[in-house]
Parts: structure tokens; sequence; C-alpha cells
């Protein structure tokens, strides 16, 4: 399907509107990008490792995702998404072995509310990545409206890790529809890790037209913006040129993660980017 490069399509399967950039250019996996307001430097596409929790990438073994990741760093993805309980932080401090820290972009997130827990939690985690910093660190799995409330304590930490340079930038990965409304007017949060595919597979909302409004006000709000669950995690295999064109396309989301199981598969998302890309 071509998007013209005027006007505005019918998404496929959704009946959300898809919005086509006048004089947008072909956009590609290794595309660099300054996200959010603090213009973390990484690429549209982060190599995602947690398909199913991590269990799909952690088959891979320790030296199979290093391998994976080194791979991808070749072709120009220096944007790595991973969390606390997928279990593939000890992965990414391996593939840092062959990879310059500070030529890699590396996401995590944290469960915990407390904030002695995350204190715990951070350094637990750049203990397990093997790195003095985290670039992007979220609250991960947020499902709750009241999700400021609930996890202030963890949010604050995070707020000093940022200025003390622990982290460079703080959000959250967001789990319901109902937190990322929250989400949209909360200035703390200052990227967004969130579901959104054609056919409303594992999203906040079935209707993907329901989801994509609060998007566009998240974005407004200058935040950044990284879509997961792209693929369905899986259960959209058969449809990824459908998936990705509509994710491509849409004027609110700026890179995507998305997890492969293997090199062949990560070759390949990487070819069809450009090819359903807007400009395309």
């Amino acid at each position: 399907m071509r998007i013209s490069r005027r006007g505005f399509i019918q998404a496929t399967s959704s009946g959300a509107i898809v919005t086509a950039l006048a004089g947008a250019t072909t956009r590609k996996a290794n595309d660099v990008i300054f996200l959010g307001p603090d213009k973390i430097r990484l690429t549209r596409l982060a190599i995602g490792l947690g398909t199913n929790a991590g269990g799909v990438q952690r088959q891979m073994g320790l030296q199979g995702v290093a391998d994976h990741l080194k791979f991808g760093f070749d072709q120009g993805l220096f944007f790595w998404d991973t969390a606390d309980n997928y279990g593939t932080h000890p992965h990414v401090k391996q593939a840092l072995k062959s990879v310059p820290r500070e030529k890699v972009t590396i996401l995590t997130k944290s469960s915990v509310t407390t904030a002695t827990e995350m204190k715990a939690s951070l350094d637990r985690c750049r203990q397990e990545l093997g790195t003095d910093y985290i670039d992007i660190m979220l609250l991960h799995g947020v499902n709750s409206a009241n999700w400021p409330q609930q996890r202030q304590g963890a949010m604050d930490v995070l707020s000093e890790a940022r200025e003390k340079g622990i982290i460079r930038t703080h959000g959250i990965s967001v789990h319901s529809l109902e937190a990322l409304q929250t989400a949209a007017k909360t200035p703390w949060a200052r990227m967004e890790l969130v579901r959104i595919n054609p056919a409303g597979l594992r999203m906040d909302s079935t209707d993907p037209s329901v989801v994509v409004p609060v998007l566009r006000e998240t974005k407004a709000a200058g935040k950044g913006l990284i879509a997961m669950k792209v693929l369905g995690e899986g259960g959209l295999r058969n449809r990824v040129d459908e998936a990705l064109r509509f994710v491509l396309g849409l004027d609110c989301v700026d890179c995507l993660t998305i997890g492969a199981a293997n090199r062949n598969e990560l070759a390949d998302i990487i070819r069809r980017i450009p090819e359903n890309s807007p400009a395309a």
C-alpha cells in the first residue's frame, strides 16, 4: 500500500487515521533519532530482548544474544531494549565486551514501586549490565490510572538519578489505557513505551483508533514515544508488512522496538522497514 506524501489514508484494519508528512523521506531501521526532552540519541529500530518476557531471546544463549546484538550494531542499530525481569541483562553485558559502551543506547525497566526498592534495583541493574550508567530507565508494566501516586518513591529516586547522571532519562512502559491517559498528562514521564499495532493485539485497547488519539496527546506534550508489540508479540508474524506500514505511518510514534528471535528475523525486519515507510 502506497501512502500519499500529501494526505491521509485509512489504516488497514483498525479504522485509525495514519498521517504521512509532506516531504517525508523513506524511513530506515538505522535512522538516528534524538528522542524526548532529553534528546537521547538512538536508532529508529531497537533490538528488543523481551519477547515472551525474554524467553524467545534467551533461547539463543548468552553468547548467541551477544552475537545477535553485535550483528545489529554492525547494521547500524545501537539501541538495545531489555528489562530487569527479562533475564537478559547478562547478555547485554556480554555484548558490551565487543561493542564500546558509549556507542550504544541501553533501555531497561524495573517493576519496583518504593524508593528503597528502586535504589537497589538501579545498583543491581547497572552491575548486571556491566555499565556505570543507564541511558533510559522506565517504570515497567504500569497499568493503574493512579500510578504516579503508587510509584512516587521509585519516581523520586529516578529523578535524582537523572540529576546525578546515573540515568540519562526516565519514563514508563505502559500496560493499560488508563495508565496511558494519565501518562499523557504527567510531566515526569519524559518518554513512554507504548503498545500499538493495526490489529489491537496485546494492546491497551483492541481498537487502535482509541489508542492513537492518546498517543497524539502524549506526543503533543513533548514526550518521546517508542512503539512496542508492533507485531503483537508474534501474533502478526503473517502480517508484518501491514503492521510496519501502520506503525511507521503514525505521526505520533518516534521509533519502535521489535524482538527478533534470530539474526535472520532481524535482518528481515531491517529490510522491510524502508519498504513499508510512508515515503516508500
